[in-house]
């Protein structure tokens, strides 16, 4: 009967389980053991499984090890197609005093902010696997290029801010109510009054 829970997440999350989603479930841990030795499903990182014929979806994989995780900077502007550079190394914020797994990632490059901004324009995106995670959305990913700008490629910096200028969903008085709350107003007026 557990087995056969365990395989109705597996088919939901289109082939892969985390150790939270099984506890969560009211399911013991052992039986995610006890599979993995059938051969029924493969251990693709510390709580993450899969199965045997399974790609991993990395966004997912880093998403499920910490509920704080808002993928941004590079990561969020391929998600929103305004860079072409599907990230090797994925963009992830956590408020500051985070101490978990994810630091101890090698394709995950951190970001922290303080809890009260932590939420400031994330909203539930796809990856593309088609699972949910946390993203920042356009204005809020704008924002954080421009406060950051020491930490992003110049190509992508300069492409991804051209590109939202000509987009025609572009949310202006969203990005300067980010830009204040960020304490950034001056820096992103100056870079869209170049760009409008």
């Amino acid at each position: 009967m557990n087995y056969e829970r365990i395989l109705k997440i597996v088919e939901k999350n289109k082939g892969y389980i985390t150790t939270r989603e099984v506890v969560n479930n009211g399911i013991e841990r052992r039986f995610l053991t006890n599979m993995v030795k059938k051969g029924k499903l493969l251990r693709i990182s510390k709580g993450y499984y899969g199965l045997p014929n399974y790609i991993a979806d990395e966004y997912y994989k880093i998403a499920s090890k910490s509920k704080n995780a808002r993928f941004s900077m590079a990561t969020a502007l391929y998600l929103h197609n305004l860079s072409e550079r599907n990230p090797l190394i994925y963009n992830v914020t956590l408020p500051y005093g985070y101490s978990g797994i994810l630091q101890k990632q090698k394709n995950v490059n951190l970001n922290y902010v303080n809890r009260n901004i932590l939420d400031l324009g994330v909203i539930e995106m796809k990856s593309p696997f088609g699972m949910k995670i946390k993203v920042y959305d356009i204005e809020r990913t704008i924002c954080d290029i421009i406060k950051n700008k020491n930490k992003i490629d110049g190509e992508i910096f300069s492409k991804a801010l051209k590109d939202y200028a000509k987009n025609k969903n572009k949310n202006l008085s969203q990005l300067t109510k980010y830009a204040k709350i960020m304490k950034i107003e001056k820096k992103v007026s100056e870079y869209m009054e170049v760009l409008l």
